[in-house]
């Protein structure tokens, strides 16, 4: 999980709902505490989630490929990676042997994979049209076959926009004919709008780590460092059965950005920052939450109140229609009407970017990003 900076909460702005959660602010002397969640919760919560049907894949494929051909895209080439599994549901990691799936304009997915993991691709693709080949052959080779046969050897490929260079230099040697273009303008547009069962699992993300901390904070006690809070945290998200966990800053560390290598002990009268999330069906939170042990100053509580009237300002700004950069100029407004700017010299990033399979998505919420907002897409809200 990335490190934030100095005294700030994130919320997940959605143009279609917008999802405030507030920041905890307690004064916790916890040592007398070590109790875990509520099962009655746990079970609530859970009851909540629903995978994402084939239905919905091919609907994400469908919709793919009207964009294909809105932007004169005759198919996609994607690895292993985030992009493949929104639009098929197959999960498979990146190595030097390519696995790749082929999305045409018109047609079925076809799968590239290496011969001796027919059984494992097999598993992972269904019914789909899968192709192999062997150690001693060329990936290439046969993507060149495979485009042939499908009458897509002299086409705009669109390349997804993590593939590996290497693999596009080798495309480009093996088969000159193809003109390689950029995918995002597909790939991006369908995964940074959210449909509604979408952004119920990543409510129920936030729903999880919100108990999470609250449950965590009461643990807090003198002396524990940052590597023993997060332990606890990562243990409370296995109650849910979900695999979470969170960067924790203590004291001066919570006032640099990412935080500080070295471990810091909690002491009365210190900031606890906690910066996490976890997964659920494949889908992210990413919260942060500021408190204090012990009794904050008035310097403390002064900034919290400016980062949450920052915070509150670009959820009223956030609707569709409305350009990114409107929404951090909103926020970042409020900052400088209290003393802490011009621009980027105490509120040092951007407002926000967007949330949904990976942690940091598309698009960002950020000075000259004049891209309107669209209903279904979700950012962090992080002042």
């Amino acid at each position: 999980m990335n490190r934030r900076n100095f005294l700030r909460t994130t919320g997940t702005v959605s143009a279609a709902a917008l999802l405030h959660q507030r920041s905890i602010a307690a004064n916790t002397n916890a040592a007398e505490y070590n109790q875990d969640i509520d099962p009655a919760i746990i079970k609530s919560i859970r009851q909540r989630i629903s995978p994402i049907t084939e239905i919905e894949y091919n609907n994400r494929r469908i919709y793919a490929q009207r964009l294909m051909a809105e932007n004169s895209i005759d198919a996609i080439l994607m690895e292993g990676g985030t992009s493949l599994n929104y639009f098929t549901g197959a999960s498979w990691g990146r190595s030097e042997r390519l696995f790749a799936l082929i999305l045409p304009q018109k047609g079925e997915p076809l799968f590239i994979a290496p011969k001796f993991e027919e059984g494992r691709a097999k598993e992972q693709t269904g019914n789909a049209r899968l192709y192999t080949w062997e150690e001693n052959e060329s990936p290439y080779a046969l993507i060149k076959q495979v485009l042939k046969d499908n009458n897509l050897l002299t086409v705009n490929l669109g390349i997804e926009e993590t593939v590996r260079y290497f693999v596009t230099e080798n495309l480009q040697k093996s088969i000159p004919s193809l003109r390689l273009i950029p995918a995002m303008i597909v790939t991006a547009s369908c995964r940074s709008v959210k449909s509604e069962h979408e952004m119920e699992l990543m409510q129920i993300a936030n729903d999880i780590t919100a108990e999470v901390y609250k449950a965590a904070v009461k643990q807090l006690k003198e002396g524990m460092d940052e590597r023993e809070f997060g332990g606890i945290i990562s243990k409370l998200f296995l109650e849910f059965g979900v695999n979470g966990g969170a960067l924790v800053l203590f004291g001066e560390a919570s006032a640099y950005p990412h935080g500080l290598v070295k471990e810091t002990k909690l002491k009365q009268g210190d900031i606890v920052l906690i910066d996490g999330g976890c997964t659920v069906e494949g889908y992210e939170s990413d919260v942060t939450r500021t408190t204090v042990f012990g009794k904050p100053t008035d310097k403390m509580n002064k900034v919290w109140e400016i980062v949450s009237l920052a915070q509150h300002k670009a959820l009223q700004t956030a609707k569709p229609g409305i350009q990114a950069e409107m929404v951090d100029a909103a926020a970042r407004g409020i900052i400088e009407e209290n003393g802490y700017g011009p621009g980027y010299k105490y509120f040092t990033h951007r407002l926000g970017h967007g949330i949904g399979m990976d942690g940091h998505e598309w698009f960002y919420l950020v000075g000259g990003n004049k891209r309107q907002l669209y209903r279904g897409n979700v950012f962090s809200n992080e002042p």
